[in-house]
């Protein structure tokens, strides 16, 4: 019997999530929504079908440690100095403004002090559990604004660690007189956390990767199973030893595979038990809510959810306007974050918290937590109408057949920014390449704006945006509207004017290739998945990338497209039954 009730909780979770996904996609809604009313109905709060248990919790963290190790897969070494920028200036930043703010309002709420601090640094952390879904979602995982999230998300996972530091040593009976001693713990856990990151670097080149190379001879697919199952264990349990979170270990374990050739197979094999595990842990939020508090409270729930998203769309918004965002991007980056996080159930299930809010705010505060949690596919969406609101404002108040003066002289200027055009750009970006875009279609140029591009609007076949865009300076020209008649028509003035500039096209066919190659221009068949690949190729061999550089860069962008099908296919395949 003791068996049977163990077991009981694992098979209701699979049957929610099974239900939830079923019912929230005809209403076209985000399976997170499902699985969080799921666990509200059958929590201990309301049918109590599954108590709070040990079993519960552990699936509920393990996750979100599938999570940032699929995370970690994709941030080597190399990508997070990339991302540093974001990593370590606009992530601090948003941190310390939503700190202070909410902190000071805790204070005015009559909440300790030392309590204060760390409440108001949980606020201020998002879900990355939530976020990273909403991205592959609407498959904005590679556009500016979804590598920016990315990098911002992965800092406040670290800064979680030592606001339960800080937390533990508030419970453990450590006030603010004892400074000294809650710096010590602090200290030791920066340390530890640089110790962590060192040794994770050393095991991916010395380790993993010729242990890989040894499992992949025994021919026995099950072995990646296993092993990564046990690379995502291992880590975590290791750092949660130390003293550290499991979800670092996870992310570090995950660092260690991403550069090596082995990294594809196991984020395969790893991808269902993140996806299960996530939505066991989605199930158990629902389950912290009380159904009668929401009644009772709903109107304090609201006001907390309104101030709450307010002021984080606002300072992160702020945050990225002083890091050199344009303000529809910063606002759509403000928008993304704007819910909480996961971490602020743990500090608010402390014993401190209960005494310090009391029962009835603890109740009010997870429940609006959860509901932001619910909410980010919507302010998600929100947020990129109002960037493209704003981009379209902006526009309409200059002339549409003439841009500002270009002050830069990036290398490359491409012309189109669809799918192929964002691809040689996200190409370039990854290459740290200098680029300028024009778009000519009206909704695409706000998207594209409204998602992080650096885009201007104008047609590339105007002889004044020539100029304006100082051609005789660049060494690019990408071309991914194909016009035929009007490069011909065009070849004597580009010619005479800019004979150095070599002018890249993407064409569909060889006839359409020897046609285009005839008017001097580089053309490249779109041969490889995703579509505009082989073109990206040749730009960045004509910028000088060396080919293992790029044959890197294809692997990850071509693992990524896959991972985001995935997510997207059976969706599609709903619809389309429909």
């Amino acid at each position: 019997m003791e068996d049977i009730q163990a077991l009981t909780p694992v098979i209701i979770l699979l049957l929610l999530g099974v239900v939830a996904i079923i019912l929230m996609r005809p209403l076209r809604l985000s399976p997170i929504v499902g699985y969080l009313i799921a666990g509200l109905v059958v929590g201990p709060h309301a049918l109590g079908l599954i108590p709070e248990s040990n079993t519960t919790h552990l699936l509920a963290e393990l996750g979100v440690v599938f999570l940032l190790f699929d995370i970690g897969l994709h941030f080597s070494l190399s990508n997070i100095w990339d991302a540093r920028r974001d990593i370590f200036i606009l992530g601090p930043l948003q941190i310390l403004l939503c700190g202070v703010v909410f902190a000071g309002i805790a204070l005015t709420l009559g909440v300790a002090p030392a309590y204060a601090g760390v409440l108001g640094g949980a606020l201020a952390l998002s879900s990355t559990a939530v976020v990273v879904q909403s991205l592959a979602e609407r498959g904005q995982q590679d556009c500016p604004v979804g590598r920016t999230g990315t990098a911002v998300l992965i800092f406040q996972d670290i800064c979680a660690i030592f606001l339960l530091v800080l937390a533990s040593s508030l419970e453990g009976g450590n006030t603010s007189s004892s400074t000294g001693g809650l710096t010590a713990e602090i200290g030791a856990a920066v340390l530890k956390s640089a110790i962590a990151f060192v040794a994770s670097a050393l095991l991916g080149r010395y380790a993993i990767k010729p242990l890989f190379g040894l499992l992949s001879k025994t021919r026995y697919e099950e072995i990646f199973t296993a092993m990564a199952l046990l690379i995502v264990l291992a880590t975590a349990a290791a750092t949660g030893a130390v003293g550290l979170s499991l979800t670092l270990g996870a992310f570090l374990g995950g660092m260690m595979i991403s550069e090596t050739p082995y990294r594809h197979v196991i984020q395969t094999e790893a991808k269902p038990f993140r996806n299960l595990l996530l939505a066991f842990f989605f199930i158990t939020v629902g389950m912290s809510l009380d159904w009668r508090i929401l009644l009772e409270e709903w109107a304090k729930i609201l006001i907390f959810i309104l101030i709450l998203v307010s002021i984080k769309v606002l300072l992160v918004a702020l945050a990225a306007r002083i890091c050199g965002w344009s303000l529809p991007g910063s606002l759509q980056l403000g928008s993304l974050l704007a819910q909480g996080s996961e971490f602020v159930f743990v500090i608010i299930a402390m014993p401190l918290a209960r005494e310090s809010l009391g029962e009835q705010t603890v109740g009010i505060v997870i429940t609006a937590v959860a509901a932001s949690l619910a909410l980010t596919p919507t302010l998600s969406s929100l947020g990129n109408r109002l960037a493209k609101f704003l981009w379209r404002r902006s526009s309409s108040q200059a002339p549409s057949n003439e841009s500002k003066p270009v002050t830069s002289t990036a290398p490359v200027v491409i012309f189109g920014m669809g799918q192929t055009g964002r691809l040689v750009a996200d190409a370039l970006e990854a290459q740290k390449i200098a680029y300028d875009a024009i778009e000519m279609d009206y909704d695409r140029f706000l998207l594209a704006c409204a998602d992080g591009y650096p885009v201007a609007f104008g047609d590339l076949a105007d002889i004044r945006m020539m100029e304006t865009f100082r051609y005789a300076e660049r060494s690019a020209i990408v071309i991914t509207i194909v016009r035929y008649e009007l490069s011909k028509a065009l070849k004597p003035v580009v010619s005479e004017r800019y004979p150095d500039v070599k002018r890249f096209v993407a064409v569909n066919h060889k006839k359409d290739y020897q046609r285009f190659e005839s008017l001097g221009m580089y053309p490249a068949v779109s041969r490889s998945v995703p579509r505009g690949l082989d073109l990206a190729t040749a730009v960045l061999k004509s910028q000088g990338v060396e080919d293992k550089k790029i044959k890197t860069w294809i692997v990850r962008r071509q693992q990524r497209d896959l991972d985001t099908k995935d997510i997207t296919s059976n969706r599609k395949q709903t619809l389309q039954a429909r």
